[in-house]
């Protein structure tokens, strides 16, 4: 993937290896953003520390100010996460991680990017729509989506209503 460069210099890249455990941090501190709209996540939830895989994680600055972690379901690229850190959001720079990963899913040979979000917060569904995405209705869900939401609800994640949504490249 080419590294996309914005007018405030914040590279998009993959991460390297030793940048993985810092961007807890970042997850973290974007996590506390939800507290403001009455979204309190329960422990234990931090995806990033789910991953000893940089080829699977792009980032946003050096060092990194965000990133967004992709996976594979129902043989899709799949947005597992995306965060900045507020004291660098509103920049544009969880756009410019958006748009990589939907990129590098065009390129590598993917016909759409999922993710699963919030559908009332405003930089969750309503800002994913804006950039594409479409809710899909549970019955266009592939086993795998059904089992990741199942395992969401599991872990205490859907506080609030939460859709999963779709953007064909």
């Amino acid at each position: 993937m080419t590294s996309t460069r914005s007018s405030t210099s914040t590279e998009v890249r993959w991460a390297r290896p030793e940048e993985l455990a810092g961007l807890a941090a970042v997850e973290l501190a974007a996590d506390g953003l939800f507290a403001e709209v009455g979204i309190t996540f329960p422990p234990g939830t931090t995806m990033i520390e789910e991953t000893e895989d940089p080829g699977r994680v792009l980032v946003a600055g050096d060092p990194p100010i965000g990133f967004a972690m992709v996976g594979l379901v129902d043989g899709q690229l799949h947005l597992d996460q995306l965060a900045v850190h507020p004291d660098h959001g509103r920049r544009g720079a969880g756009g410019r991680l958006l748009e990589a990963v939907c990129e590098h899913a065009a390129s590598t040979g993917f016909a759409a990017v999922t993710l699963t979000t919030y559908r009332d917060v405003s930089w969750n569904a309503p800002w994913y729509a804006r950039r594409g995405f479409v809710v899909l209705d549970p019955a266009e869900w592939g086993p795998q989506m059904a089992e990741l939401v199942r395992h969401e609800r599991e872990l205490g994640i859907e506080i609030v209503p939460r859709v999963v949504m779709r953007r064909i490249l």
